[in-house]
Order: structure tokens, then C-alpha cells, then sequence
């Protein structure tokens, strides 16, 4: 048997193990009134902060590597070498100023919230729609809603 042959088995058969042994059987605790409580709440503070990104560097990356792509198709010789090194040169910088541009300081909304259960949570999203202090919020994804 080839070696990746006998790999794809052993992989194929430590998932099948893997797989037999999980439980499918659902369990009798009720976790709806945790759930509830730790979703719920009432908004204590609402904030407006300015947040301020920074790059990763992944656009100066992807920059560079177009950049070297594109200088590598112009000339021959040393002359092929200079054109690859200066287009990665500019395509990192290009794009870096993309991903920067992308990344730009923007307002979000900070809300705090005391939720149901006692503990105390605070949100950034771009919106607050219609949520003021004092509302009646539900928690769903990281995104606060009125109900």
C-alpha cells in the first residue's frame, strides 16, 4: 500500500472511531432560563467611540506579491530583476495604502448593559437604531436588539 494510501486509511479510520464514540443523545438539563438570562437586559450607557483600526500588513503582502508579479513580466536579465524588485516595492506600499483606506477611523456605539442575570456586558456596533437608556435589549450574535 503507498504511503498516502495507508494515511487516507488511518485518517478515514480514526474519524470513524472518533464519530462512534460521540453521544447523540440529547441530555434532560434545561438551559432555557440560563440562556434567557444571559441574552436579556437593560441598557445602562450608551457611548459614542471613535475607533481606530490598524493594518495587518496582509494588503502591503499582497501588494508586494502583485507588485513582484507584474515587474517580473517587463524586460530580461538584471534589468527584469529591477523592475521585479521595484514593483514589489511599489505594490507593498499601494497596498498598504488600500488596506489603510479600508481601515479607516470610524465612529462606533459602545453600549453597556446589565443583563437579567447580574452580569454586565459592553457591546461596539455601528448602529444604535432605536435603542436608547433604559431599553429593554436582547443579545443575539454580539448585536444588541429591542424587544
Amino acid at each position: 500500500m503507498k504511503p498516502t494510501h495507508a494515511l487516507s486509511a488511518a485518517m478515514v479510520a480514526v474519524s470513524l472511531l472518533a464519530t462512534g464514540c460521540a453521544s447523540n443523545y440529547p441530555t434532560g438539563t434545561n438551559y432555557s432560563t440560563q440562556a434567557d438570562a444571559s441574552t436579556y437586559g437593560t441598557i445602562e450607557n450608551i457611548q459614542v467611540v471613535r475607533v481606530d483600526p490598524a493594518t495587518s500588513g496582509a494588503g502591503a503582502v499582497a501588494g508586494g506579491l502583485v507588485g513582484a508579479l507584474v515587474g517580473s513580466q517587463v524586460g530580461s536579465g538584471g534589468g527584469r530583476t529591477a523592475a521585479t524588485a521595484a514593483g514589489a516595492i511599489g505594490g507593498a506600499v499601494v497596498g498598504n495604502q488600500i488596506e489603510s483606506n479600508r481601515n479607516a477611523p470610524h465612529d462606533m456605539y459602545q453600549i453597556s448593559i446589565r443583563l437579567d442575570n447580574g452580569d454586565y456586558r459592553t457591546v461596539n456596533q455601528d448602529s444604535a437604531y432605536d435603542l436608547r437608556v433604559g431599553s429593554r435589549v436582547r443579545m443575539v450574535d454580539g448585536r444588541v436588539y429591542r424587544y
